[in-house]
């Protein structure tokens, strides 16, 4: 029993961060590029929702 725990929680710790970076991966192929100035406005217009 130990041992099938033992095996589930690394499967998870090496899984885990693979379908991470591939969501991370995804997310940047389709997110648009900005500049500086206007990622910063972006963030502060996401803010002002609150």
């Amino acid at each position: 029993m130990a041992a099938a725990v033992f095996v589930v929680v690394v499967l998870f710790a090496v899984i885990a961060p693979l379908v991470l970076y591939a969501f991370v991966r995804e997310e940047r192929r389709r997110g648009e590029q900005m500049d500086r100035r206007s990622a910063e406005r972006a963030a502060r217009r996401d803010g002002d929702e609150r």
